[in-house]
């Protein structure tokens, strides 16, 4: 190792020391509590816990119900883990060089901004990937065996569907992209960092919240009054009414159930109900959409950062 790469790790060998920390931590914590779960479920047939409407004998049961917080603790970190490598990684990563004004020492050396950029940013996303993807892994790893079981963890849960999968690596590459390309146009560090945590947590949350306008339920319709289809582990998207031609009509024409629901169909003339699901197989669709976003911003940011460096004799 040497030149721009050797530079760039003896700058970031104290951030990644401290992430390797933070994973084996985590390692050790859940290799504990999975062992101590595993012990608990693993002589039992398992199939009928699981959906919101399974039945799971009393051991089971209080195992769910006293691993939960930690899945949902572990999770936790797992989501804000790409605002915490953004602020602390990726804001100081450019920004801080030129605040203290030692870009121009670096840029000097004769190597290029490219390349003194490409050492640097390229070492910090491999960090953040590496451990984005650990934590990830760990927080699947303890959540499978009581995955969507009653009353425990589902798939569409924030800490599972945010916190796991390809999706937990490439937030933390746009976290990390973000930092970067703010710390540069700042040009303070302290600054960045709070934007930076700003610009992802509300790309976070705009995912949570409107990821699920581009992805169509699927539609489980209850002829009459019959019983509803139990949900399994599906994510309700809530109920409709339908009438004999087909049109669905919304929830508050009517109440949920019993005779007060006969009257209101017979009168509004509805011959059924539909109810609105995601099935858990969905999960796969919304990682997509998720990595497809975070890494698209990534590149772009980026490319961003690359540009205006390049321009280096503007910033510095």
């Amino acid at each position: 190792m040497n030149g721009t790469l050797w530079l760039a790790w003896r700058q970031q060998r104290l951030p990644a020391l401290a992430g390797l920390l933070l994973v084996a931590a985590c390692a050790v914590w859940a290799a504990i509590r999975h062992a101590e779960l595993a012990d608990i479920v693993g002589g039992h047939d398992l199939t009928a816990c699981k959906g919101w409407n399974g039945t799971c004998p009393v051991d089971v049961e209080v195992a769910i119900f006293d691993h939960t917080p930690g899945i949902r603790a572990l999770g936790t970190l797992a989501v804000l883990l790409p605002a915490a490598i953004g602020m602390f990684w990726g804001a100081p990563l450019v920004g801080r060089e030129i605040e203290r004004g030692t870009v121009k020492l670096a840029l000097t050396q004769g190597a290029g901004a490219r390349s003194w950029f490409a050492a640097r940013f390229g070492l910090a996303a491999l960090c953040a990937t590496f451990l984005s993807a650990a934590v990830a892994a760990l927080l699947a790893w303890w959540w499978e065996p009581i995955a969507n079981m009653q009353d425990g963890v589902y798939w569409f849960d924030p800490y599972i569907l945010s916190g796991t999968g390809p999706a937990a690596v490439a937030g933390a590459l746009f976290a990390l992209a973000a930092g970067t390309a703010i710390g540069l146009l700042v040009r303070r560090t302290l600054p960045a960092m709070g934007l930076t945590a700003a610009a992802v947590l509300a790309t976070t949350a705009f995912l949570t919240f409107f990821r699920r306008d581009w992805v169509a339920p699927v539609d489980r319709i209850t002829p009459g009054m019959t019983p509803k289809r139990l949900i399994g582990s599906g994510w309700s998207a809530g109920y409709r009414y339908l009438t004999p031609d087909g049109v669905q009509h919304p929830l508050e024409n009517c109440a949920l159930s019993g005779e007060e629901l006969r009257v209101c169909m017979a009168g509004h003339g509805y011959t059924g109900r539909v109810h609105k699901v995601y099935p858990s197989s969905d999960f796969w669709t919304f990682q997509a959409i998720d990595t497809a976003v975070y890494l698209g911003l990534a590149a772009a940011l980026v490319a961003l950062t690359a540009v205006l460096l390049h321009r280096r004799r503007g910033l510095v």
